[in-house]
């Protein structure tokens, strides 16, 4: 029987990587997309395959919306492909509405065009059934300030997954991940990190292994679909 493929975007490093093992040891052959980070992407790779499955390394710029739909159709002319986790994402510092607008296409092409884009692609290269998870952030749900411009993205992710898991079923199921403290943001201190533990209700960060167990968990499934799971320890409760 041929086993099943799992696409992650970003899945070179960071929350993505630990995705990808996770599947890898669930048993799927693994389909790496990555953008610039080749050097983590290679070693990403032969990780996965320790665990006896395939992993193979696709380069795309997803802020490019031709690209997603051509990502997909060269996965699926190579593999069967049953799941897609959009992970990959944009997270710029400088992002409130004093800083203006200037990342606006980036980080709505990548964080929430890009998930759309490559679900329809998806949906036309898997006629059987599948699974798509969407990475998306415990904090959307309590405004705030600051990353103005990617809380906007990571809202309009979170209602296209609740729309797509009505619109895909029964066929495909769609649920997400709100994650909450999992990593150091880019520029943040370990320190900094360390101390988010007293907001959270179990006194304790996360960890990227924790967002690839509650994907494992999520494409387990077959009777889920709509859901959107927090992985923040409570903070967000």
């Amino acid at each position: 029987m041929t086993r099943r493929t799992a696409l992650i975007t970003g899945g070179a490093r960071r929350v993505g990587k630990a995705i990808a093992i996770a599947l890898a040891e669930q048993g799927f052959d693994i389909a790496l997309h990555y953008n610039q980070s080749s050097h983590e992407a290679v070693k990403t790779a032969e990780e996965a395959k320790k665990y006896g499955v395939s992993a193979k390394l696709y380069q795309a710029n997803l802020a490019q919306p031709e690209e997603c739909k051509d990502l997909i159709e060269r996965i699926s002319r190579e593999n069967d492909l049953a799941v897609l986790v959009n992970s990959a994402a944009v997270f710029p510092e400088a992002d409130s509405i004093m800083d203006g607008l200037a990342d606006w296409d980036s980080v709505m092409n990548l964080n929430l065009r890009a998930p759309l884009e490559l679900s329809k692609a998806f949906v036309d290269n898997t006629p059987i059934s599948g699974h798509i998870i969407n990475i998306l952030d415990a904090r959307v749900n309590r405004p705030a300030g600051d990353h103005l411009v990617y809380r906007l993205s990571k809202s309009g992710l979170w209602h296209l997954t609740e729309s797509l898991a009505q619109d895909l079923a029964p066929n495909i199921q769609v649920n997400g991940l709100a994650l909450g403290a999992i990593m150091p943001p880019p520029g943040a201190s370990q320190d900094h990190f360390d101390r988010m533990a007293e907001k959270i209700p179990l006194a304790r960060t996360g960890s990227p292994k924790a967002v690839g167990e509650a994907v494992a968990f999520l494409v387990g499934q077959e009777f889920i679909t709509g859901v959107v799971l927090p992985i923040d320890g409570g903070e967000f409760l």
